[in-house]
């Protein structure tokens, strides 16, 4: 069984969703896996969301670890008399003592707000979603369906990813894709023939219906991505060893291709 420490800010409704979405699946079989902590950045008190969120771990008895970076940032900057200095490095050495108990073997990062370490990745296997597929866009959401309306793409997805030092750099681990040429994008494509796309987001910003439409289409397979993602893991269809990701013969891989799968959860969806 797969030992899963989960990472969460636990700042909005999609993070309490998430959550609930793994553990449903852990306790049918579908994931061979269990969460044995939850470790957030936030503590209770700092926001009402987050406070929401701590209430749904503790129903599911999973112990919670809290640690906040804010009040941690501020207490090492008047520690340091107003130098500038690497707090995170040192905020997640506390964290790895924190959760060093549990033993996790994978940590998975659902919709954690920081920027992890280059210590704390090479402690523990460590996956993020990204909203593009291998060798896409980087950068937010935002950035990335930006980049995809500029490049005239016609494809786009979404992977999970190890954790490394470089933001959305990591080897992915699994993945999906899908079209957004053909029905229903071509119509939207036309209705933004020929103008620049800084003009768009100039005029139109995030409510273009190109723009909206490719995020639904995306938003719609982030969390079958996760739970195929981690279901693929814990039943060793794929694996990860030495910071590489390999197939069920050993053999290195470029991230495990799921989007047939992913589809036929939005078709059910």
């Amino acid at each position: 069984m797969l030992n899963i420490g989960w990472f969460s800010t636990g700042r909005d409704e999609a993070a309490r969703q998430l959550l609930q979405a793994v553990q449903d699946k852990s306790y049918s079989g579908d994931v061979n896996g269990k969460i044995s902590f939850v470790f957030s950045n936030r503590e209770p008190g700092e926001s009402k969301e987050s406070d929401l969120f701590f209430e749904l771990v503790r129903s599911y008895n999973i112990p919670l670890v809290c640690f906040s970076h804010k009040k941690f940032k501020t207490a090492k900057e008047e520690e340091d008399l107003g130098i500038k200095k690497e707090w995170r490095s040192k905020y997640d050495r506390e964290v790895h003592k924190k959760i060093k108990p549990f033993a996790p073997d994978l940590c998975v990062l659902a919709g954690y707000m920081l920027i992890v370490s280059e210590e704390l990745c090479q402690k523990y296997d460590m996956i993020n979603l990204h909203p593009a597929p291998p060798g896409g866009p980087t950068g937010s959401w935002q950035e990335v369906i930006w980049a995809l309306i500029q490049n005239k793409a016609e494809t786009t997805g979404a992977m999970m990813h190890l954790v490394t030092p470089e933001l959305d750099k990591g080897p992915p681990v699994a993945y999906c894709t899908f079209p957004i040429r053909g029905k229903p994008f071509d119509t939207y494509w036309r209705e933004i023939k020929g103008q620049p796309t800084e003009e768009i987001k100039k005029k139109q910003g995030e409510n273009n219906r190109l723009f909206k439409l490719i995020r639904q289409y995306e938003l719609a397979r982030e969390f079958p991505l996760i739970i195929l993602t981690l279901q693929a893991l814990s039943r060793g269809e794929v694996s990860i060893k030495d910071r590489r990701v390999i197939d069920t013969k050993g053999k290195s891989i470029s991230g495990y291709d799921l989007s047939g799968k992913v589809d036929e959860e939005v078709k059910k969806n």
